[in-house]
Protein backbone atom coordinates (compact mmCIF):
# COMPACT_ATOMS: atom_id res chain seq x y z
CA UNK A 1 0.00 0.00 0.00
CA UNK A 2 1.57 3.54 -1.16
CA UNK A 3 2.44 5.81 1.74
CA UNK A 4 2.04 8.75 -0.10
CA UNK A 5 -0.43 11.65 0.85
CA UNK A 6 -2.63 13.39 -2.20
CA UNK A 7 -5.07 15.63 -2.75
CA UNK A 8 -8.01 16.17 -5.63
CA UNK A 9 -10.37 19.54 -5.65
CA UNK A 10 -13.65 17.79 -6.15
CA UNK A 11 -14.38 21.36 -6.38
CA UNK A 12 -13.55 24.91 -5.53
CA UNK A 13 -16.38 27.18 -5.93
CA UNK A 14 -18.86 29.18 -3.70
CA UNK A 15 -22.03 28.53 -2.77
CA UNK A 16 -24.07 29.22 -6.10
CA UNK A 17 -21.09 27.61 -7.72
CA UNK A 18 -19.48 28.72 -11.08
CA UNK A 19 -21.10 29.51 -13.91
CA UNK A 20 -23.87 31.41 -11.78
CA UNK A 21 -27.72 30.52 -12.71
CA UNK A 22 -28.70 33.08 -15.24
CA UNK A 23 -24.99 34.88 -15.52
CA UNK A 24 -23.55 36.37 -18.52
CA UNK A 25 -20.63 38.00 -17.03
CA UNK A 26 -16.90 37.08 -18.87
CA UNK A 27 -16.17 34.34 -16.30
CA UNK A 28 -19.42 32.69 -16.37
CA UNK A 29 -19.18 32.60 -19.86
CA UNK A 30 -15.42 31.63 -20.00
CA UNK A 31 -14.04 28.80 -22.33
CA UNK A 32 -10.90 28.39 -19.49
CA UNK A 33 -12.08 25.16 -17.47
CA UNK A 34 -10.24 26.36 -14.65
CA UNK A 35 -13.29 29.26 -14.01
CA UNK A 36 -15.95 26.05 -13.94
CA UNK A 37 -16.04 26.05 -10.21
CA UNK A 38 -18.40 23.07 -8.88
CA UNK A 39 -19.27 23.34 -5.00
CA UNK A 40 -16.29 23.24 -2.67
CA UNK A 41 -14.95 19.45 -1.55
CA UNK A 42 -11.69 18.04 -1.17
CA UNK A 43 -10.56 13.92 -1.23
CA UNK A 44 -7.44 12.86 0.45
CA UNK A 45 -5.81 9.67 -0.15
CA UNK A 46 -3.71 8.99 2.86
CA UNK A 47 -2.14 5.42 2.18
CA UNK A 48 -4.59 4.19 -0.76
CA UNK A 49 -7.19 5.31 2.05
CA UNK A 50 -9.81 7.99 0.76
CA UNK A 51 -11.29 11.00 3.13
CA UNK A 52 -14.05 13.46 1.49
CA UNK A 53 -14.19 16.57 3.12
CA UNK A 54 -17.41 18.43 2.97
CA UNK A 55 -20.61 16.28 0.19
CA UNK A 56 -21.79 19.40 -1.44
CA UNK A 57 -25.02 19.41 -4.13
CA UNK A 58 -22.15 18.71 -6.77
CA UNK A 59 -21.14 15.35 -5.06
CA UNK A 60 -22.62 12.82 -7.24
CA UNK A 61 -20.83 14.71 -10.30
CA UNK A 62 -17.76 14.95 -8.77
CA UNK A 63 -17.45 11.62 -7.82
CA UNK A 64 -18.47 10.45 -11.62
CA UNK A 65 -15.96 13.07 -13.32
CA UNK A 66 -12.99 12.75 -11.16
CA UNK A 67 -13.64 8.93 -10.54
CA UNK A 68 -13.42 8.74 -6.99
CA UNK A 69 -12.95 4.83 -6.65
CA UNK A 70 -13.97 4.36 -3.10
CA UNK A 71 -14.67 6.79 0.48
CA UNK A 72 -13.31 5.26 3.54
CA UNK A 73 -14.22 7.93 5.86
CA UNK A 74 -15.37 11.51 5.87
CA UNK A 75 -15.35 15.07 7.39
CA UNK A 76 -18.08 17.55 7.50
CA UNK A 77 -16.96 21.34 8.22
CA UNK A 78 -20.09 22.86 8.78
CA UNK A 79 -24.10 22.04 8.01
CA UNK A 80 -24.61 24.48 5.11
CA UNK A 81 -26.10 23.24 2.25
CA UNK A 82 -23.30 24.00 -0.35
CA UNK A 83 -21.81 21.47 2.02
CA UNK A 84 -23.99 18.77 3.20
CA UNK A 85 -26.47 18.55 0.27
CA UNK A 86 -24.69 15.15 -1.61
CA UNK A 87 -24.03 13.31 1.69
CA UNK A 88 -27.20 10.90 0.28
CA UNK A 89 -25.09 9.98 -2.32
CA UNK A 90 -22.37 8.06 -0.12
CA UNK A 91 -24.98 5.07 0.11
CA UNK A 92 -23.33 3.99 -3.30
CA UNK A 93 -20.01 3.60 -1.55
CA UNK A 94 -21.47 1.15 0.76
CA UNK A 95 -22.34 -0.68 -2.16
CA UNK A 96 -19.18 -0.49 -4.04
CA UNK A 97 -17.65 -1.32 -0.60
CA UNK A 98 -19.43 -4.52 0.47
CA UNK A 99 -21.90 -2.68 2.61
CA UNK A 100 -19.44 -1.42 5.13
CA UNK A 101 -20.34 1.47 7.49
CA UNK A 102 -18.62 4.57 6.57
CA UNK A 103 -17.37 7.20 9.58
CA UNK A 104 -18.39 10.57 9.36
CA UNK A 105 -16.58 13.09 11.73
CA UNK A 106 -17.65 16.94 12.20
CA UNK A 107 -18.34 18.63 15.36
CA UNK A 108 -21.33 18.04 17.71
CA UNK A 109 -23.76 20.85 16.34
CA UNK A 110 -23.10 19.92 12.72
CA UNK A 111 -23.56 15.89 13.75
CA UNK A 112 -26.82 17.10 15.56
CA UNK A 113 -28.16 19.04 11.88
CA UNK A 114 -26.76 16.30 10.04
CA UNK A 115 -29.65 13.89 11.86
CA UNK A 116 -32.05 16.92 11.70
CA UNK A 117 -31.27 16.87 7.75
CA UNK A 118 -31.20 13.24 7.19
CA UNK A 119 -33.19 11.54 9.96
CA UNK A 120 -33.41 8.45 7.93
CA UNK A 121 -29.65 7.84 8.32
CA UNK A 122 -27.88 5.39 10.33
CA UNK A 123 -25.10 2.87 10.72
CA UNK A 124 -27.73 0.21 10.79
CA UNK A 125 -29.33 -0.95 7.39
CA UNK A 126 -33.15 -0.39 7.00
CA UNK A 127 -35.66 -2.96 8.05
CA UNK A 128 -37.56 -2.72 4.95
CA UNK A 129 -34.61 -2.91 2.54
CA UNK A 130 -34.37 0.63 1.60
CA UNK A 131 -31.45 2.24 -0.44
CA UNK A 132 -30.11 3.82 2.26
CA UNK A 133 -26.07 5.25 3.33
CA UNK A 134 -24.89 3.30 6.55
CA UNK A 135 -23.05 5.92 8.52
CA UNK A 136 -21.81 6.10 12.18
CA UNK A 137 -21.77 10.08 13.13
CA UNK A 138 -19.18 10.78 15.18
CA UNK A 139 -18.82 14.11 16.99
CA UNK A 140 -15.45 15.14 17.49
CA UNK A 141 -13.68 18.90 18.27
CA UNK A 142 -9.92 17.12 19.63
CA UNK A 143 -7.38 15.70 17.28
CA UNK A 144 -8.43 12.27 16.38
CA UNK A 145 -6.51 9.18 14.84
CA UNK A 146 -8.27 7.88 11.40
CA UNK A 147 -7.28 6.35 8.07
CA UNK A 148 -3.59 6.38 9.54
CA UNK A 149 -3.39 9.96 10.47
CA UNK A 150 -3.99 12.51 12.74
CA UNK A 151 -6.83 14.57 12.11
CA UNK A 152 -7.35 17.46 13.83
CA UNK A 153 -10.54 20.30 13.60
CA UNK A 154 -9.72 23.58 13.34
CA UNK A 155 -12.38 25.98 14.40
CA UNK A 156 -13.10 28.99 12.53
CA UNK A 157 -15.49 31.91 12.74
CA UNK A 158 -17.78 31.65 9.94
CA UNK A 159 -21.55 33.77 10.57
CA UNK A 160 -22.97 32.36 13.80
CA UNK A 161 -22.71 28.73 12.52
CA UNK A 162 -20.49 26.16 13.94
CA UNK A 163 -17.44 25.56 11.43
CA UNK A 164 -14.48 24.12 11.62
CA UNK A 165 -11.72 23.39 8.83
CA UNK A 166 -9.37 20.00 9.49
CA UNK A 167 -5.48 19.86 10.01
CA UNK A 168 -4.11 16.14 8.18
CA UNK A 169 -0.70 15.16 9.32
CA UNK A 170 0.48 12.16 8.28
CA UNK A 171 3.71 10.25 6.93
CA UNK A 172 5.65 12.97 7.90
CA UNK A 173 3.54 15.50 5.76
CA UNK A 174 0.69 18.03 6.92
CA UNK A 175 -1.86 19.94 5.15
CA UNK A 176 -5.08 21.87 6.55
CA UNK A 177 -8.21 22.77 4.54
CA UNK A 178 -10.56 25.62 5.49
CA UNK A 179 -12.88 26.27 2.90
CA UNK A 180 -15.18 28.61 4.77
CA UNK A 181 -13.85 31.49 7.54
CA UNK A 182 -14.21 35.17 7.77
CA UNK A 183 -11.56 35.03 10.85
CA UNK A 184 -9.68 32.20 11.77
CA UNK A 185 -8.76 32.68 15.87
CA UNK A 186 -5.77 32.85 17.45
CA UNK A 187 -5.58 29.38 19.09
CA UNK A 188 -6.50 28.11 15.42
CA UNK A 189 -3.26 29.81 14.23
CA UNK A 190 -1.71 28.14 16.55
CA UNK A 191 -2.30 24.64 14.97
CA UNK A 192 -1.33 25.68 11.64
CA UNK A 193 1.96 26.11 12.35
CA UNK A 194 4.50 24.16 10.15
CA UNK A 195 2.07 23.15 6.88
CA UNK A 196 3.56 21.69 3.64
CA UNK A 197 0.16 23.01 2.04
CA UNK A 198 -2.64 25.43 3.16
CA UNK A 199 -5.96 25.77 1.64
CA UNK A 200 -7.75 28.83 2.38
CA UNK A 201 -11.01 30.04 1.58
CA UNK A 202 -11.11 33.25 -0.54
CA UNK A 203 -14.41 34.64 -1.98
CA UNK A 204 -13.51 37.81 -4.29
CA UNK A 205 -11.12 40.87 -4.05
CA UNK A 206 -13.99 42.61 -1.85
CA UNK A 207 -14.92 42.30 1.81
CA UNK A 208 -17.52 39.93 2.35
CA UNK A 209 -19.47 39.52 5.97
CA UNK A 210 -18.57 35.65 6.28
CA UNK A 211 -15.60 34.89 3.77
CA UNK A 212 -12.45 35.68 3.33
CA UNK A 213 -11.58 38.31 0.80
CA UNK A 214 -8.18 38.43 -1.21
CA UNK A 215 -6.55 40.78 0.86
CA UNK A 216 -7.27 39.03 4.22
CA UNK A 217 -6.76 35.44 2.89
CA UNK A 218 -3.10 36.53 1.55
CA UNK A 219 -2.75 38.34 5.10
CA UNK A 220 -3.45 34.91 6.52
CA UNK A 221 -1.22 33.31 4.11
CA UNK A 222 1.66 35.02 5.19
CA UNK A 223 1.14 34.53 8.66
CA UNK A 224 1.18 31.01 8.36
CA UNK A 225 3.24 30.79 5.87
CA UNK A 226 2.90 27.25 4.76
CA UNK A 227 5.01 25.76 1.95
CA UNK A 228 2.35 26.62 -0.37
CA UNK A 229 -1.06 28.44 -0.44
CA UNK A 230 -4.13 27.25 -2.20
CA UNK A 231 -7.38 29.61 -2.48
CA UNK A 232 -10.90 27.62 -2.46
CA UNK A 233 -14.58 28.76 -2.81
CA UNK A 234 -14.20 31.26 -5.52
CA UNK A 235 -16.48 33.31 -6.38
CA UNK A 236 -16.94 34.12 -10.31
CA UNK A 237 -15.50 38.10 -9.54
CA UNK A 238 -12.46 37.13 -11.41
CA UNK A 239 -11.12 34.17 -14.09
CA UNK A 240 -8.13 32.41 -12.87
CA UNK A 241 -5.72 33.78 -15.48
CA UNK A 242 -6.63 37.33 -14.52
CA UNK A 243 -6.04 37.03 -10.77
CA UNK A 244 -3.15 34.54 -11.14
CA UNK A 245 -0.48 37.23 -11.77
CA UNK A 246 -0.69 39.22 -8.74
CA UNK A 247 -0.31 36.52 -6.44
CA UNK A 248 2.80 36.08 -4.44
CA UNK A 249 4.91 32.93 -5.60
CA UNK A 250 4.44 30.77 -2.94
CA UNK A 251 0.18 31.23 -3.35
CA UNK A 252 -1.99 30.15 -6.42
CA UNK A 253 -5.31 29.66 -7.10
CA UNK A 254 -7.15 25.69 -6.57
CA UNK A 255 -9.19 24.52 -9.73
CA UNK A 256 -11.94 21.63 -10.30
CA UNK A 257 -9.51 18.33 -10.85
CA UNK A 258 -6.60 20.07 -9.77
CA UNK A 259 -3.89 17.06 -7.82
CA UNK A 260 -1.28 16.98 -5.82
CA UNK A 261 1.07 14.46 -4.10
CA UNK A 262 2.79 15.68 -0.91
Amino acid sequence: MSASVAVRFLGTGTSTGVPLIGCACPVCRSADPRDGRLRSSLMVTLGGRTLIIDTGPDFRAQCLRWRVPRVDAVFVTHAHADHIFGFDDLRRFNTLQGNAVIPCYAGPDTVAALHRVFPYISRRRNALGLYRPLIDFLPVAAPFEALGARLTPLPVIHGDLETFGLRVDCQGRSLAYIPDAHVIPGPTLALLRGLDLLILNMLRPRPHPTHLSLGRALAYAAQIAAGRTLFTHLSHDYTHAQLLPHLPPAVSLAYDGLALTL
